[in-house]
């Protein structure tokens, strides 16, 4: 086998990387039936042309995912990498980004599903830790349903690596704030970025123009409300909130912005 290829199981998965022209599908293994569902899926276009196709009973298949308990519904195909793509380069050509990111996530089922909701959602891209990511799973390319075709991954080596920029904030200098800018441009407030608090860390308060959603990445952060949000914990705010917070442990969080900010006075909360 090539040493860039492995193996993925499923109908969606594997029509997926049928249809993507930046995929190379060296073969794949079908029933008869899933021969006829390929044809039925798109009728108009040859998926299978120029591909190697070898003709298994599904008690031949279950071999390849026997181990596994991974249903494959007659589908499999062996396919190479897609090229790598930089995320700087990345987000250099593409502007107002929305990028998920997933830190100590590791199990391959719930990966693949939270890239079939990212790509329901339009997410631009996912940032992964190189280590926990299971590039290779075909229960994660199960889970995906097809989606790992449809959305790009970042693989970093570490996110708490990354070359952090202390955040300038009026009337908090010298505050132990700090964010990695992903795609976020400041003259229209739209983008990504990760937001990075110390201990006891604090924001200034301020005031959003559009919509702010933030997932907790590590730590916790407690609003000027009282509201405490922990590792996990998704946020959508609308436009027009004000707030400011505060982070007892220190947090990691991803924000992404479809506005300006607007510096406050504590009063004006």
């Amino acid at each position: 086998m090539n040493k860039k290829s492995f193996f993925i199981v499923g109908k969606h998965a594997v029509i997926a990387a049928l249809r993507n022209p930046q995929r190379k599908v060296l073969r794949i293994f079908l029933t008869e039936e899933s021969k006829k569902i390929i044809h039925r899926t798109d009728e108009k276009q040859n998926l299978l042309k120029d591909i190697k196709i070898f003709y298994k009973t599904k008690k031949e298949l279950d071999k390849y995912t026997g181990k596994e308990n991974i249903l494959h519904q007659g589908f499999i195909a062996e396919i190479e990498h897609r090229e790598e793509l930089s995320l700087k380069e990345f987000i250099k050509v593409k502007k107002n980004l929305t990028l998920a990111c997933l830190d100590e996530v590791t199990d391959a089922r719930n990966i693949g599903s939270i890239i079939r909701s990212a790509s329901s959602f339009n997410i631009d891209g996912i940032i992964v830790k190189e280590r926990h990511f299971p590039e290779e799973s075909k229960l994660m390319y199960k889970s995906a349903s097809g989606c790992m075709e449809e959305i790009n991954i970042f693989k970093v080596s570490n996110i708490n690596t990354l070359k952090w920029e202390r955040l300038e904030q009026p009337g908090l200098p010298g505050e132990d704030v700090w964010w990695f800018n992903l795609s976020y441009d400041p003259d229209i407030g739209q983008g990504s970025y990760l937001y990075k608090m110390g201990p006891g860390a604090r924001s200034n308060p301020h005031e959003h123009e559009g919509p702010e959603e933030f997932f907790i990445l590590e730590g916790d952060l407690v609003d000027n409300d009282g509201y405490t949000y922990e590792k996990g914990d998704f946020v959508s705010l609308t436009g027009g909130s004000r707030h400011c917070s505060v982070s007892p442990s220190g947090c990691i969080i991803v924000v992404t912005h479809r506005g300006k900010i607007i510096d406050l006075d504590r009063e004006d909360l």
